[in-house]
């Protein structure tokens, strides 16, 4: 149980900052390489979503493994 709480507060550790740099600067204002007929573009960040996915991915592998691992121990 201690290596779970571990392991959980080091994905967490690691998803919180990179969710922080995951969003762009403000737009330029209209003069700066754009024209005024062209909406501005988003910059959306999709890379955060990603790396979410990708920690609780892991934090299910982990939970599967260790109930199998446990069940194997028992018998």
């Amino acid at each position: 149980m201690k290596t779970l709480k571990l392991i959980i507060t080091g994905i967490f550790l690691t998803i919180v900052p990179l969710s922080i740099f995951a969003q762009g600067g403000p737009p330029d204002p209209p003069g700066h390489g754009e024209t005024i007929d062209q909406p501005s573009g988003g910059n959306a960040p999709i890379g955060g979503g990603l790396f979410i996915l990708m920690g609780l991915g892991v934090a299910y592998g982990g939970k599967k493994f260790y109930n199998n691992r446990k069940e194997l121990l028992e018998e």
